[in-house]
């Protein structure tokens, strides 16, 4: 399986979107620090979505997507719940 995903930063709200053939390990590795300079430089991160694909272009397709202005407002209208619960406002609008 390959997922694309969503990380949410705890500190600043802010978003990371990625794709990855192992999920858990992924985020593990985001938590540490390790394999992406932009989630190395922040902590706290929180798995908060992701989609499951059975081949790897469906993934990093779906990743490409959300990390356009298409893609974000589809993930605020599906999270909407999410962010009204954990009175957290939707990401900055800085693309990662």
């Amino acid at each position: 399986m390959y997922y694309a995903y969503l990380l949410e930063c705890q500190n600043d709200n802010s978003w990371y979107i990625g794709y990855t053939n192992d999920l858990k390990t992924r985020v593990n590795d985001h938590q540490r620090g390790y394999g992406c300079r932009t989630t190395s430089l922040k902590k706290n991160w929180k798995l908060i979505y992701y989609e499951a694909y059975l081949n790897k272009a469906d993934a990093v397709g779906r990743e490409k997507f959300l990390k356009g202005g298409s893609g974000r407002t589809y993930l605020k209208k599906q999270l909407r719940h999410y962010f009204k619960e954990n009175t957290s406002k939707p990401a900055k609008e800085k693309a990662v």
